[in-house]
């Protein structure tokens, strides 16, 4: 086509080529998007100083900023487009930079490059995805299947009071938000569809419910008599079914008798949950063969055994609820629905902190290199403007930057090693195009397999990208010696000045991660206590799997003391906030007396300005709920006994989380980790 420069519809097709369709059409469509944003920005400030160097420089450290920012709120590739539009609109800047009225014709150009990259790579994306919507069923099908068979056995240990089950279920949060990110990319490869992306997501966001569940079921046992012969039989018959579950779940012809068999557990949980006395239920009913929970010949101390079988079996029940919500969105996922409007996003963290330190970083690398532009008026210089801000900008999509930026600086030295062995051993030998592809083909083609590892992913991720801009790709030319020194090592330098500013200008800490993180969510949770405040189980469910997920990651392959006891405690945090937001919606159905509402909205308010004496907290929880075992044993209508032992399945654990994760909770100081690391270690075992 006589491209002026089609260096840039080759990175094109680097930048867009990923593992799966639904990624790389993902990400074409958002290239586009931020493509057309940033050629017309550049437009935009190109006529504001055309002829003003001190003022048009930081007008693109501010445009940069504010798209290296706004990135940090959004996920998957929303949020490379708008980084995307920051050095979009740099490059197209620097490139007419000496000619501004030529700005248009630049703006194009670079548009047309950047359309052509993407339909090339779509081009040949679809030779290969003849099946493609039947595998991205197949696949988002396998993937919900996993989830659900880790959360089952999961469930399986904390039942059976395994050793260590805990620790595999915070192990989990970080699979099933990594599926949770994958649908967005079946549902584009599913092309025209339904509804069935939301019915994945609801059924993740029930698996996580069932995780929180689960580390709340394992307190209760720890905490109440579970030495009851009807709920050692109903755990054996749900210990059963659990271990069946991943060979049932495969069949979907089977999911229907799955969801009875649940039901019927569901039922046995209700019957043994509900208050009963002889004027109430006869043995002739009873739930299971054998059993015979309706003693009418109670003591003090066997009404207090009684009541904690009943709470033990209306957390089973709760937790099967999940399961069984989790198993119905699932099948509702498989196939699409006639007539269903069914929707639900997920709830993401946003970190404002974090994207106001992108943008300063991103902002500081831009005035940086400007500076070094004026002061030496070096040819390159406005070249190594635009890349330090493409550089800046991949970067600030990056969870750990410091991370990201060591690797990408060894795939930009190893793209300049390569470049330079193409350009003047091995090109100067080509005539045609298609002697260029025998040496140009190979050397991208390592590149690929390097990306498809993940120990050398970052590096390969710069290699590519930068290796056809370094090669300067020509119609009618070969680079020379000065050209590649001079354009390379500007190249290079970009890379260098924006790892040294993302190092040092407000560099990421981990540590002040965790703190940060940590604050937040304490800060919600005494807000999900406010009568003022409406919660939503699935805002905090989706906001805290975010959270907790990103610990996870960032605490590497074998996590220190402090910050496995970090994870934990933010695992204790989701359960208290869950059994919050329940324990509210039960004092909304306003079933229970004043009686037993004032020691509930007493826990409540003592949660919500609770800042340091968490232990205070606990203590008027637990004599709630003494107060509450006390209300039941004189109470006479059936329901409101009901809802109290729902209110006492909550307060234990939100009484025995702040009691022992009470150093956690105090966001007034930084958290050591070792008292609440032993007691939770100590549960979890």
């Amino acid at each position: 086509m006589e491209l002026d420069s089609p260096a840039w519809a080759a990175m094109t097709v680097w930048a867009v080529a990923q593992a799966t369709r639904g990624e790389s059409q993902s990400k074409a469509k958002w290239r586009i998007i931020g493509t057309i944003t940033g050629a017309v920005a550049s437009i935009a400030l190109m006529a504001a100083a055309p002829q003003a160097p001190w003022l048009f420089f930081p007008m693109i450290a501010v445009w940069i900023g504010m798209c290296s920012g706004l990135a940090t709120f959004v996920s998957n590739f929303r949020s490379y487009a708008l980084v995307l539009a920051g050095y979009t609109c740099s490059i197209i800047c620097m490139d007419a930079a000496s000619d501004p009225d030529n700005i248009f014709t630049v703006a194009v150009s670079r548009t047309t490059y950047i359309i052509l990259g993407v339909l090339c790579e779509a081009f040949m994306g679809l030779i290969f995805a003849t099946t493609q919507e039947r595998q991205a069923r197949a696949q988002l099908r396998q993937k919900l299947e996993s989830a659900l068979v880790l959360v089952t056995g999961t469930l399986c240990s904390i039942l059976g009071e395994e050793r260590g089950a805990l620790n595999a279920a915070r192990r989990q949060f970080g699979t099933i938000l990594s599926i949770n990110d994958q649908i967005e990319f079946a549902e584009v490869e599913m092309g025209p569809h339904g509804h069935e992306g939301d019915h994945a997501r609801a059924a993740l966001a029930s698996v996580s419910a069932l995780l929180s569940r689960g580390f709340g079921m394992a307190m209760r046992l720890q905490l109440l008599n579970h030495e009851h012969p009807a709920f050692t039989q109903a755990a054996d018959e749900i210990l059963s079914f659990l271990r069946d579950f991943p060979k049932r779940i495969s069949n979907t012809e089977t999911v229907p008798d799955l969801l009875a068999e649940l039901q019927h557990l569901r039922d046995v949980c209700r019957l043994y949950a509900a208050p009963h006395r002889a004027t109430d239920l006869q043995n002739s009913n009873e739930p299971i063969p054998g059993a015979d929970p309706f003693d009418l010949r109670l003591n003090e101390q066997d009404t207090e055994a009684h009541l904690d079988e009943r709470v033990l079996f209306m957390s089973l029940g709760e937790l099967l609820g999940d399961l069984e919500l989790a198993i119905k969105e699932y099948e509702a996922s498989t196939h699409t629905i006639p007539g269903d409007h069914f929707h639900f996003q997920r709830q993401t963290h946003r970190d404002t902190r974090e994207a106001i330190h992108n943008g300063l970083r991103g902002a500081c690398a831009v005035l940086v290199t400007a500076l070094i532009y004026e002061i030496t008026a070096w040819p390159s210089g406005l070249g190594f403007i635009a890349i330090t801000t493409l550089v800046c900008g991949l970067f600030a999509t990056k969870e750990n930057p410091v991370l990201g930026t060591t690797e990408f600086l060894k795939g930009a030295l190893a793209a300049y090693v390569v470049a330079w062995v193409l350009v003047f051993v091995l090109m100067p030998k080509v005539t045609t195009f298609e002697t260029l592809t025998l040496f140009l083909g190979p050397a991208m083609f390592l590149g690929g397999l390097a990306k498809g590892n993940p120990s050398t992913a970052g590096g390969a991720a710069a290699y590519g990208l930068l290796l056809p801009a370094m090669l300067g790709l020509e119609n009618h030319h070969v680079m020379n010696e000065v050209a590649f020194y001079n354009s390379n090592m500007a190249v290079v330098m970009a890379v260098g000045i924006s790892v040294l500013v993302f190092r040092t200008v407000l560099p990421f800490s981990s540590s002040d991660e965790r703190l940060r993180l940590r604050r937040i969510m304490l800060t919600e949770l005494r807000h999900l206590a406010d009568p003022n405040y409406a919660p939503q189980i699935s805002v905090w469910i989706g906001r805290n799997t975010d959270r907790f997920a990103r610990l996870i990651r960032h605490a590497g392959p074998t996590p220190a003391p402090l910050i496995e006891a970090c994870i934990l405690g933010t695992l204790a945090t989701l359960t208290l906030g869950l059994n919050i937001i329940r324990l509210r919606t039960l004092l909304d159905r306003e079933y229970l007396p004043d009686s037993a509402r004032r020691p509930i909205q007493l826990v409540l308010h003592y949660v919500e300005q609770s800042t340091r004496r968490h232990d205070k907290a606990a203590r008027v929880a637990n004599a709630a709920v003494r107060r509450l075992r006390a209300l039941d044993e004189h109470e006479t209508d059936l329901v409101t006994r009901l809802e109290m032992t729902r209110a006492i399945t909550y307060l234990v654990v939100i009484a025995y989380t702040m009691q022992t994760n009470a150093d956690f909770l105090d966001a007034s100081r930084p958290f050591k980790g070792e008292r609440s690391h032993l007691k939770l270690q100590g549960v979890s075992q």
